[in-house]
């Protein structure tokens, strides 16, 4: 091997990141069987920052731009000894690029329910999921209190660590708000400007700046779900009064369809009404309500004038309530009792 090559071999004297993938965060360049040759070229692109740590210690941080690792650049280098000795180099430092870029559409979510006291509920089990994202703001803490020496730290390193935080904080801030389950969907916006400014400076104590953060959804567990789902079919009934009136209304025209023709009518409008006063009567008791003694039978209805049903028969077929068919048949009747 030629001098040459084994000082090539010896000294690097070209340090840059070409982020050749997503997800990294820290990469440090590798030294091993490689010193750094004074007066180096450090190349920090955009979106990038590096930390130079020597024994062990940050000793300076470089944004984006093109350096030459001297005495003038980089003071540090000033107190290293044997500048020299061509082969006992003692730049026995360390570089680390980290990346500033955007995180962009990390996801959270709470792993198991979070029970909370809700002023309508009572107790109940909430879960909630949403998006966040953040950046790098200061490596040389970020070096000290996450990465390290690692070779590499990626965002899955960190995430883990991070979703706690942000669960811990929507934990907080929903056992806080006092607003019931029922307002939550109305308060989100409010609910996630308040997280974000909780986490905030927990992620700055790392060297991270939290840059948005979003709650998407919360939601009850399954069983509870089905309860609300009853609580809200129920209040949909509203008024059964005007309840049994709209399912008459709509059951005239089917049984003018049906076989017995307008005859059955009559007794849908009976049953519908028998059935409107058990249901009052029973809903009346399991609200606090007295239940209403039950009325007496009607008296049997008046004969109808024959005249007044053909008319009314003659006003159906017009609204196209009943066919021609059950008109006919429905007028023979009349006609015939007339007649007997």
């Amino acid at each position: 091997m030629s001098l040459g090559s084994f000082i090539r071999k010896q000294f690097i004297d070209i340090l840059q990141w070409n982020e050749d993938r997503d997800g990294v965060l820290a990469w440090r360049h590798p030294m091993q069987d490689f010193e750094i040759q004074y007066g180096a070229s450090l190349t920090v692109r955009e979106s990038q920052m590096a930390v130079f740590v020597n024994e062990g210690k940050v000793a300076d941080v470089f944004g984006p731009g093109m350096y030459k690792l001297t005495t003038q650049t980089l003071p540090i280098l000033t107190y290293l000894k044997n500048w020299d000795k061509l082969f006992e180099s003692p730049f026995k430092s360390d570089v680390i690029f980290f990346s500033t870029r955007l995180q962009l559409g990390r996801r959270w979510g709470t792993a198991q329910p979070v029970t909370l006291r809700d002023s309508e509920f009572g107790m109940v089990r909430l879960r909630a999921f949403g998006v966040y994202s953040y950046q790098i703001s200061d490596p040389a803490k970020f070096y000290r209190e996450i990465s390290g020496t690692r070779d590499e730290y990626t965002v899955d390193d960190l995430e883990a660590q991070l979703r706690n935080m942000v669960v811990a904080a929507m934990t907080t801030a929903l056992g806080g708000s006092k607003v019931p389950f029922l307002d939550i969907a109305g308060n989100q916006g409010l609910m996630s400007q308040s997280i974000s400014e909780q986490l905030a400076p927990v992620f700055d104590r790392y060297g991270v700046k939290l840059d948005n953060f979003t709650v998407e959804n919360v939601s009850l567990p399954e069983e509870l779900q089905k309860a609300l789902d009853t609580r809200i079919s129920m209040g949909m009934a509203g008024d059964l009064g005007k309840f049994t009136q709209y399912q008459t209304a709509t059951s005239i025209p089917l049984a003018a369809q049906n076989e017995g023709g307008i005859a059955g009518i009559g007794a849908g409008l009976a049953a519908g009404a028998a059935l409107g006063q058990t249901m009052a009567a029973g809903l009346g008791v399991g609200q606090g309500q007295p239940a209403q003694p039950a009325q007496p039978a009607a008296p049997a209805a008046a004969p109808v004038d024959p005249v007044a049903r053909l008319q009314q028969l003659k006003d159906l077929l017009d609204k196209g309530l009943i066919t021609a068919a059950d008109y006919d048949t429905a007028k023979a009747e009349v006609l015939k009792k007339l007649t007997s």
